[in-house]
Formats: structure tokens, C-alpha cells, sequence
């Protein structure tokens, strides 16, 4: 994948930040196809799914609290995608930017 090395922001009017506030599962707003990748943390633990109508559930990615992570955008995402979370214990937010390598 990347081995460290650094990422490019996708471009701000195509590709925006998104931020969903969680407690049970929640989505970003979603994006078109493109994007390698996708740089998402969350400020409470959560479990994390990323691709077309991505539904978050406790058998998806778990994510520590405020340690950000880089994921990649499934190559079958052709028709657009979303980041979706649901929470471990506590809501909170999460934060996804997209991006290439």
C-alpha cells in the first residue's frame, strides 16, 4: 500500500472533507469514484467501513480514538462511496478526507 510514504489530498470541491457524528451507525456524505484511498479518524472508538453503501457494524475495522488512519477505497466503488462508523462505547465524530498515493 503506502510504506509510509506521503499522501495527496484530493481536491477540495470535488472531494471535500466530511464530518457524521456517530452513536449508531452513520455514513458521510458520499463521494464519486476516484480517490486510492480515504485518511478517516474518529474521536471515540468506532468501527469503521468504507465502499458503496458501506454499513458500519461491530464485524468492520475497529479504530482507536484519535489515531488517524489511512484506508483504502474498494476498487469496485464505481458508482461513489461513503465512510460509515458506529460507535464501541460513546459516540463522537468522524473525519474523512479523500486522497491519492
Amino acid at each position: 500500500m503506502n510504506n509510509g510514504n506521503t499522501v495527496t489530498p484530493c481536491g477540495q470541491a470535488e472531494y471535500p472533507a466530511s464530518v457524521a457524528a456517530y452513536t449508531t451507525h452513520t455514513e458521510t456524505s458520499g463521494w464519486a469514484a476516484g480517490p486510492q484511498a480515504v485518511w478517516v479518524f474518529c474521536t471515540t472508538a468506532a468501527y469503521v467501513e468504507v465502499g458503496s453503501g458501506a454499513v458500519a457494524t461491530t464485524a468492520s475495522l475497529p479504530m482507536p480514538a484519535n489515531v488517524p488512519m489511512l484506508i483504502k477505497v474498494p476498487p469496485q466503488a464505481k458508482d461513489g462511496w461513503v465512510v460509515s462508523a458506529v460507535q464501541v462505547a460513546a459516540g463522537g465524530n468522524c473525519y474523512a478526507k479523500p486522497c491519492n498515493w
